[in-house]
């Protein structure tokens, strides 16, 4: 499977609370996300989003007062063994694409997202996170 999807990308100022407040608009908003990356700086970070209804987090984005734009991405469905992505990166290769970047879309334990976080003190925030 492969298809085009729409990203939610969110360009952010690196300071605490920034990412929940996105998070918290795109909850009232009734947003549900199915995937989300973080990639920061020292003083900035690039959300990236895939939502159920990405039209509608832009909207609710945009009244909250939060700059966001959609972005097409293409979703591959890779299969589970060894080279599997490599096969993927050498078609795109042989084809002269040139990978901006990416990051996985998975489903964890039960069938729910499973979030990996980056946290300053990891011991802290697996005790709080409990």
């Amino acid at each position: 499977m492969t298809e085009i999807l729409k990203q939610v990308s969110v360009f952010l100022e690196n300071t605490p609370g920034h990412l929940r407040k996105v998070c918290s608009v795109l909850a009232d908003a009734g947003v549900n996300l199915q995937t989300l990356t973080l990639a920061e700086s020292r003083d900035y970070g690039i959300v990236r989003i895939i939502a159920d209804t990405p039209e509608g987090a832009i909207e609710a984005l945009s009244k909250a007062g939060i700059a966001a734009k959609l972005i097409d991405v293409v979703a591959v469905e890779v299969a589970d063994r060894p080279g599997a992505l490599l096969g993927i990166l050498d078609k795109a290769a042989q084809g002269g694409l040139n990978l901006d970047y990416m990051y996985a879309m998975t489903r964890g334990i039960n069938g729910n997202p499973l979030m990996i976080m980056r946290f300053g003190d990891a011991q802290k925030a697996a005790e709080i996170l409990k």
